[in-house]
């Protein structure tokens, strides 16, 4: 009885394989990339660069 359900078991195991492709995986990406800044800059902080000339 042991051994049947030993058997059993064991017939029951379920298998996984991995294995690494032989050629190289091509991925062709078409990629379009479109930002857009937006700088706000508070009135005082404006009018001291302004009036420092650091820009």
């Amino acid at each position: 009885m042991i051994g049947m359900v030993a058997a059993m078991g064991i017939a029951c195991t379920p298998t996984v394989q991995m294995a690494a492709p032989k050629e190289p995986i091509t991925v062709n990406l078409n990629v379009k990339i479109q930002h857009e800044v937006y700088v706000k800059v508070d009135r005082d902080v404006d009018e001291l660069f302004n009036e420092k000339g650091l820009f």
